[in-house]
């Protein structure tokens, strides 16, 4: 039955990815949000905004790597939308495939899309001038981080691809968690903000992540950050998976 599934993922996780490679477009349009507002901050506001003795793209670059994340899930549940509509759930119901089949394979597809948009992010603020002197072990901690992220907001991103009733709706939803950085400590630290602000920044599960990545880039002691960023994202992860599938369940019953 295992090999079953992952058998039938990987055949409509192919489909899934040709999807993609015939519509750049739409990953290089993901892309540039971030990479845009990266150019923003550093160049335009970077020389006002103080970053201790970091520099600002260093400082900056983990709140993009989010906001990266977020524009690209999206496109997730823009595709789901679309194969809703086309009716294609209802013809892969007549076949002998898996059900859970279906919405894995588009996850595993926002997974590789947005793995994609993040190394090219990172290439980008690296001819910036962002540096980090992390061994592997923090780069393969900060890429477990991102992928974990990544799978939270994605099964997030079926909910609203399988119940909207239109195309701009199922991808309205991603607008505020690409906002929710700039209300944490992604581009200034939070000391600087007034009270209730900052209250809901240091508590909000972006500040944890973001301060997580930051420390790992810059070889310092991550201290409880990791562990509330990892509690985070598996918390959302959790809730998002169980919620979707349930979703998706009373959709094709």
């Amino acid at each position: 039955m295992t090999k079953h599934v992952f058998g039938d993922t990987a055949v409509l996780l192919g489909r899934s990815l040709r999807h993609i490679t015939r519509s750049v477009d739409t990953v290089i349009t993901t892309t540039i949000t971030p990479i845009a507002m990266m150019l923003l901050f550093v160049y335009v506001f970077g020389g006002a905004i103080k970053s201790g003795s970091v520099s600002y793209v260093n400082y900056l670059l983990p709140g993009i790597l989010l906001i990266t994340v977020a524009s690209g899930i999206a496109y997730t549940a823009f595709r789901l939308f679309l194969d809703m509509k086309s009716g294609i759930f209802e013809r892969f119901q007549s076949m002998p495939i898996a059900r859970s089949s279906v919405p894995w394979a588009h996850v595993l597809t926002s997974l590789v899309a947005n793995l994609i948009s993040l190394v090219v992010v990172v290439l980008v603020a690296l001819l910036m001038g962002f540096r980090s002197g992390a061994g592997v072990a923090a780069w393969l901690a900060v890429a477990g981080i991102l992928i974990l992220f990544t799978l939270a907001l994605t099964w997030l991103a079926v909910i609203p691809g399988l119940s909207a009733k239109t195309a701009d709706g199922a991808g309205a939803f991603s607008y505020p968690l690409i906002f929710l950085p700039f209300v944490s400590s992604a581009f200034v630290p939070t000391d600087t903000m007034p009270g209730p602000v900052r209250a809901f920044a240091e508590h909000q599960p972006v500040t944890s992540i973001v301060n997580a990545i930051r420390d790992l880039f810059t070889q310092q002691p991550v201290g409880t950050d990791i562990w509330t960023a990892l509690t985070w994202c598996l918390g959302l992860l959790i809730a998002a998976y169980a919620l979707a599938m349930a979703t998706y369940r009373r959709k094709i019953a």
